[in-house]
């Protein structure tokens, strides 16, 4: 894929609009997490040595074409200052006003950032006249926002194409998750293991197909790993099933026969009564579920058996908790999967949020050697599917 990237621009003295991904997570005004951040740090350091005249601009939350103050960019703005030992000149209203004129006014130490860009009803409709608004006055489009790569807005893919061609280009965070996410599909070292929970199959179904393609080993957690039971036809109590995704689950193994993929599911489970965060955890040693319980976390021998597998691996992907993450009496399963990664000697790769999390959890998110921010971007790039803010970038 051929695509281009910020060496390819010629910056100085232009003028810089640049898309980021800065939707992190907010409690009473105050950042909970700023991991999004700090990830587009590397691009603005970037373009700040070329040229002194950028404009960001990013989402946050889902305001939903209305202006809510809760969602407002400003606290962010303070913390970007903080990290480039910049001011940050927070612009409110950059439809009407036109950018050459704030940006002629920038001193050497200052950086624009926009508002919430969810706050107009054309962000979400891609609409063209609000994507010429964003883009008038600028020379050069950048776009350092992998996790909304997937949405056909109009920051990520009207505005761009305001550009010319060969004005627009990947950031350097979107460079490398290009840059990793696509080794996975090509050729990467084997053994190849790819690990997939979470709790519907029909969301994965797309990533597995296209990943088998490349993988020798599938290990299945989650609740999806009932209807992959179900189908073996192991009875599996009040757990969580997908019986009209049954097929797809027929199609995978067929897949996997193919191409000599093996795949594995829970052989023990941690259960419970009812999904709640005070439900008592019962320890099943059995590949059964009987009926009143219903399986919430893989059980110690199947993380075993993963983690062994895991340690075998010169690539791994993982993506999906192995359980009800969220309550720490189903969690062990997901936490004993991030330490395994952390201590495997392969390329080791995390995307989807609960298992970044479990990582952050367990301590051991820095000795992952890639974590995506990606999401739902990932998973569709992953699919194989060309994504319309990575289209517009194309050479």
């Amino acid at each position: 894929m051929e695509f281009r990237k910020l060496s390819d621009l010629e910056l100085k003295d232009k003028k810089v609009l640049v898309r980021l991904d800065l939707n992190v997570p907010l409690d009473n005004g105050k950042i909970t997490d700023d991991t999004r951040i700090q990830a587009t740090i590397p691009t603005l350091k970037y373009l700040l040595t070329h040229t002194k005249k950028i404009a960001m601009m990013s989402h946050l939350g889902r305001p939903d074409g209305e202006v809510m103050p809760e969602f407002s960019l400003e606290p962010i703005g303070e913390r970007l200052a903080e990290l480039l030992d910049l001011e940050v000149v927070f612009v409110k209203d950059y439809t009407t006003e036109p950018a050459e004129h704030v940006l002629n006014q920038l001193g050497k130490n200052q950086i624009i950032l926009y508002e919430n860009l969810r706050f107009h009803a054309g962000e979400t409709k891609n609409d063209p006249q609000f994507a010429r608004q964003l883009a008038q006055g600028f020379d050069c489009y950048v776009n350092d926002a992998f996790g909304t790569l997937h949405r056909a807005h109009a920051s990520v893919v009207a505005a761009a194409e305001f550009f010319p061609a060969n004005k627009r280009a990947a950031g350097l965070l979107v460079e490398r998750e290009i840059e990793v996410l696509s080794g996975l599909q090509k050729k990467p070292s084997a053994p190849f293991t790819v690990i997939m929970g979470g709790s519907k199959v029909s969301d994965k179904i797309s990533v597995l197909l296209n990943l088998m393609q490349s993988a020798n080993y599938l290990l299945i957690g989650g609740a999806m790993a009932y209807t992959f039971l179900k189908y073996q036809g192991v009875e599996v109590g009040d757990s969580r099933v997908e019986l009209d995704k049954l097929d797809m689950v027929a199609a995978i193994y067929k897949n996997a026969e193919a191409r000599k993929v093996e795949i594995l599911l829970p052989e023990d489970h941690v259960a419970a009564e009812k999904f709640s965060k005070d439900a008592v955890a019962v320890e099943l040693n059995t590949k059964t579920i009987p009926k009143g319980l219903m399986g919430l976390d893989i059980g110690r021998k199947t993380a075993k058996r993963y983690a062994d597998i895991i340690a075998l691996s010169k690539t791994v992907l993982w993506n999906g908790p192995m359980g009800v993450f969220e309550f720490d009496q189903f969690a062990r399963g997901s936490l004993r999967i991030a330490e395994a990664m952390a201590d495997c000697n392969g390329f080791t790769v995390i995307g989807g949020g609960d298992s970044v999390a479990a990582a952050n959890k367990a301590k051991v998110a820095d000795r992952i050697d890639h974590i995506s921010t990606g999401g739902g971007a990932s998973l569709e790039f992953l699919e194989g599917t060309m994504l319309p803010g990575i289209k517009v970038l194309l050479k």
